[in-house]
């Protein structure tokens, strides 16, 4: 017989296991997790199973069919862009029994970070100055931007494909070096934004997150900020809190509506110290690393998609300003630790100088994700102290 419900995590990195505690947290014991590898949440106690999956459409509606079978309804909660993408090719054939978080009409639009700065320059909202490189011809246009730039894909085609994430181009010199990569990858069809880099480093990086129902209502939200990345101030979260100003909050929520975006998102800004704007990165549609820190201060996003996919009423809640929280990933700060000079005294503020410090991975009654976190970190510096004496490739 047919349960009624279950909640289908996509991924099992960080921002995954979040979710997983957050609904197990809640009561929530049907949890499922497919992944293309074993990643630290598919060692949780908290899932009923884990289940191996290709990193192609057809091999994630072939699973989420399977386990239709078992459950009446599946509420999905994607973690990345391309499970994103994946789940719209295949939405036609299972959006009649699966909760899908977000707006099939405009998603693929959205992902596009060319079309969120068009919607910035629309709504007022302030963008790093950024030109569009669609072609070879178009690389001449980097030099109305003052150096250094930030080069990247205008949607996360380092899911899919060999590129970087992001590419920091100091001077011309530097343009020319890379010029010939850049151009073969443009003859592939990657298109690129090269943006005006930003005075500041991972402290300067707030960020606001909501969830928006079918109907367009936002039903939950809030905004924190991050304290450090790894490995780079281009990198990605290692510790963040609960601080942000109301502006952060404002020009979030002005996004999202107007964009018309639904579930869970979380755009992304930068506070530039020259004219003293918050400026957008990026909108992620879908929960980002450190989406833990709205539950940890008394907001529940994941709950508050799971109670909307199930038509019951979700209740509005007030996100804990009056405490500092903050929330780590000791994985990236031991790393930073290790390979960033003078990052002693930011490790040391990041973990002591806070009301409440919670750790990204760490869980007592759950320990097996921190143990495979854990030899990942051995595992890594071993190979890479190999790699330095040229024992290995």
């Amino acid at each position: 017989m047919k349960k009624n419900d279950c909640a289908l995590v996509l991924g099992g990195y960080v921002n995954g296991y979040s979710i997983i505690k957050e609904l197990y947290e809640k009561k929530i014991e049907e949890i499922v997790l497919f992944g293309c590898f074993r990643e630290l949440a598919s060692y949780s106690n908290k899932i009923k199973k884990f289940v191996l999956i290709d990193n192609t459409p057809d091999s994630l509606r072939r699973e989420i069919e399977k386990l239709h079978q078992e459950y009446e309804k599946i509420i999905v909660f994607p973690t990345n862009d391309l499970q994103l993408e994946n789940l719209h090719t295949i939405y036609p054939e299972i959006h009649s029994f699966c909760f899908l978080p977000f707006n099939p009409e405009n998603l693929l639009t959205c992902l596009d970070k060319y079309i969120q700065y068009s919607y910035c320059e629309k709504l007022g909202v302030p963008y790093p100055k950024t030109i569009l490189l669609q072609k070879k011809d178009d690389l001449e246009n980097i030099k109305t931007i003052q150096f250094p730039v930030l080069l990247k894909p205008n949607k996360r085609e380092d899911l899919r494909r060999k590129v970087f994430r992001n590419l920091k181009i100091d001077n011309t010199e530097d343009m020319k070096k890379v010029q010939k990569e850049i151009e073969n990858y443009l003859d592939t069809g990657i298109k690129f934004l090269a943006s005006e880099i930003i005075p500041g480093n991972g402290n300067c990086i707030y960020a606001y997150v909501g969830y928006r129902d079918q109907k367009g209502r936002t039903l939950n939200e809030w905004t924190g900020k991050k304290l450090s990345q790894y490995p780079d101030n281009f990198g990605v979260f290692s510790a963040a809190s609960n601080e942000a100003p109301e502006e952060v909050l404002v020009q979030g929520r002005t996004l999202l509506n107007s964009m018309d975006i639904k579930g869970i998102a979380q755009p992304e800004f930068k506070y530039d110290c020259r004219d003293k704007k918050y400026k957008l990165m990026e909108i992620n549609l879908r929960s980002m690393m450190w989406h833990r820190v709205g539950n940890l201060s008394g907001v529940n996003l994941q709950y508050s998609q799971y109670m909307d996919a199930l038509g019951k009423k979700v209740s509005p809640q007030v996100q804990v300003k009056n405490k500092n929280i903050h929330f780590l990933y000791m994985k990236h700060e031991i790393k930073n630790l290790i390979m960033q000079k003078k990052y002693l005294r930011t490790f040391l503020k990041n973990i002591i100088e806070s009301d409440e410090t919670h750790f990204a991975v760490f869980d007592r009654k759950d320990i097996k994700p921190f143990l495979k976190d854990s030899t990942d970190i051995v595992s890594g510096a071993i190979k890479k102290f190999l790699r330095v004496l040229g024992i290995t490739g």
